[in-house]
């Protein structure tokens, strides 16, 4: 069925489009001009914030912060092993994925760490990632509060999902 559903729409879009008697063509031409124009915007901050997640991966300065944190994970009864998928997660989706499947190959699926992982990848956002699309394409260029915000949302998620899957573990 899956296969089909990218023909029934465009066929959808060209019969609506001759019942409103307009050019189907030019508007589907418009609308991937306004597309391009719109990953044009976006691109230079994905493109950023990629790199910065490539270097301080590989600098080591991620492992390094994880060790200064063990201690404030530990207190808000976060398993210190999930520290990198926590720092990463809110730069970088598919830095995280990579963080939570080696967690899960390293500790097992069905782990406390393993759950906690997965409920952690599925509780928080790419919040870097997101901010700078949606931010890039509106134009805007000042966060004010939704960074802190969107943080501690963050945050809260990372804490709600190990204080859950502790709970209903025991």
């Amino acid at each position: 069925m899956t296969d089909y559903l990218v023909p029934v729409l465009l066929l959808a879009a060209a019969l609506l489009a001759l019942h409103r008697r307009e050019n189907a063509y030019d508007l589907l031409l418009s609308g991937a001009a306004d597309g391009l124009k719109l990953l044009v915007s976006i691109v230079p901050a994905l493109i950023l914030l990629l790199t910065a997640v490539t270097m301080l991966r590989a600098s080591g300065a991620m492992e390094l912060l994880g060790q200064y944190l063990a201690p404030v994970f530990h207190f808000f009864g976060i398993p210190p092993e999930t520290i990198m998928l926590v720092l990463v997660r809110p730069m970088s989706g598919s830095a995280a994925l990579a963080v939570g499947a080696e967690l899960m190959a390293s500790y097992g699926p069905d782990s406390q760490i393993g759950r906690t992982a997965a409920v952690m990848l599925g509780s928080t956002e790419t919040t870097f990632y997101t901010i700078s699309v949606y931010f890039g394409a509106a134009g805007i260029r000042k966060t004010r509060y939704t960074v802190p915000a969107a943080l501690f949302a963050d945050f809260v998620g990372f804490l709600m999902a190990s204080w859950t899957v502790r709970f209903l573990s025991s």
